[in-house]
């Protein structure tokens, strides 16, 4: 499996973070009308940083599988950065982990307030369903992106993101078994990353089996992910992560570290790590930079 040197990589990951921040700056919306300060607090979430993960693993699983069209791809990869910033802005607010910063700023609630912070949550997830319309509008082949849709509506509710929180939040403060943290696990976090590893195939027309072992990748990788974000949580410091440490423990959540331990933790992140990679390596197209993404994120230190 080819991968890129370490400073080639970096250049290339600063170029297409870059990239789609143009994009999200282009997308969101900018209207001088009464309900403008909604529109400030949309810009002020999405626009706040962030690694863009998922819309730049959506673009390069596109190119992997032969797509073509340019401003289908990126209606997709801006709503999926709606969506995971909104997920972000609730779980900020105080009726949930009561934080007052993310990547290093204040978190939304704290600079618009408690109900502008839930309206401008709930203004990102409709808007992103918009944005993603106008992808659907604009394909050529509307088929593959009514599926796009339909992957990204439903790795996003209940049956995704939105259940995995809904089981967090009701077992906060609860010792948890390791099925029910793999559950959270797999939903909360790994829900939004197969979406972004699908919807690439997906839009590109790809074989259901290959959407099938991108879902696959998505799983393992969303749990490297997040163990790994236990780790940091216990090991890290606030000016690498951006926001205060030891909130999990404050909030009494049970963790794969609180679970087995730090050493154990590690291991995890390792097999999961592994497994993904694994699948990466049997398919049919290289993307050089999509592997070392992948190799890069679930080992980060922030």
């Amino acid at each position: 499996m080819e991968i890129l040197e370490s400073r080639l990589f970096q250049e290339e990951m600063k170029k297409k973070t870059a990239a789609v921040e143009e994009l999200l700056e282009k997308k969101l919306p900018k209207q001088d009308t009464l309900q403008k300060t909604v529109f400030s607090a949309m810009e002020y979430s999405v626009m706040a940083g962030g690694k863009r993960l998922r819309p730049i693993i959506t673009g390069e699983v596109y190119r992997l599988f032969g797509g073509t069209q340019q401003d289908v791809v990126e209606a997709f990869m801006a709503a999926i950065e709606m969506i995971h910033t909104y997920s972000l802005v609730h779980d900020d607010l105080p009726a949930m982990d009561n934080d007052d910063f993310r990547r290093g700023k204040e978190t939304t609630h704290k600079v618009f307030g408690e109900d502008m912070g839930i309206l401008a949550g709930d203004a990102l997830l409709n808007y992103a369903y918009e944005t993603a319309v106008q992808g659907i509008l604009a394909a050529s082949d509307k088929t593959p992106a009514v599926k796009a849709l339909a992957v990204l509506a439903e790795k996003s509710g209940v049956f995704g993101m939105v259940g995995g929180q809904v089981v967090d939040v009701e077992m906060t403060g609860k010792q948890l078994s390791e099925k029910q943290l793999q559950f959270i696990y797999c939903l909360k976090t790994g829900g939004l990353l197969e979406a972004a590893f699908m919807m690439g195939a997906v839009l590109a027309g790809a074989a259901e089996e290959d959407v099938r072992k991108m879902e696959q990748i998505g799983e393992y990788v969303g749990m490297a992910f997040q163990i790994q974000d236990d780790i940091l949580d216990v090991t890290g410091t606030r000016e690498e992560l951006g926001k205060p440490i030891g909130s999990d423990d404050r909030n009494a959540k049970t963790t794969y570290v609180s679970l087995f331990g730090l050493e154990e933790a590690k291991k995890a992140v390792e097999q999961y790590s592994d497994k993904a990679l694994e699948i990466l390596k049997g398919l049919p197209g290289e993307n050089p930079f999509l592997n070392s993404l992948v190799m890069q994120l679930i080992r980060r230190r922030k």
